[in-house]
């Protein structure tokens, strides 16, 4: 848990040391493609409730592996689907970021 709450910050920093190294015509085309590829929480909120006994909202995450698990377990017998609300928001946030460095990465790589 340790090893993944670092992992967020330091994700986190590079973003802000990333982003100040943009100018203002990249950072929106930053912005606009984060908007069109982000996940939504509520999608995801919708996803986990009506579907988070097998695992419906790890696969939009992404978490293919566990998805498949709680497919398998109909998410611990329902115990590992409850226990996923205190822990989702999170993921999602962290998948959204890794993404926005993703495309912060391209946009750089990107010749005038």
């Amino acid at each position: 848990m340790v090893a993944q709450l670092s992992r967020e910050v330091f994700l986190r920093l590079d973003l802000i040391a990333l982003k100040r190294d943009l100018t203002a015509e990249k950072l929106t085309m930053v912005n606009m493609e984060l908007e069109r590829r982000a996940k939504s929480p509520v999608v995801m909120w919708l996803l986990w409730l009506f579907l988070g006994a097998v695992g419906g909202h790890r696969y939009y995450l992404g978490d293919i592996g566990r998805g498949v698990a709680m497919t398998l377990t109909l998410g611990g017998l329902g115990i590992w689907a409850l226990l996923d609300a205190f822990f989702i928001g999170k993921r999602l946030a962290f998948k959204n970021s890794q993404l926005e460095l993703e495309i912060i990465n391209k946009v750089k790589a990107w010749r005038n």
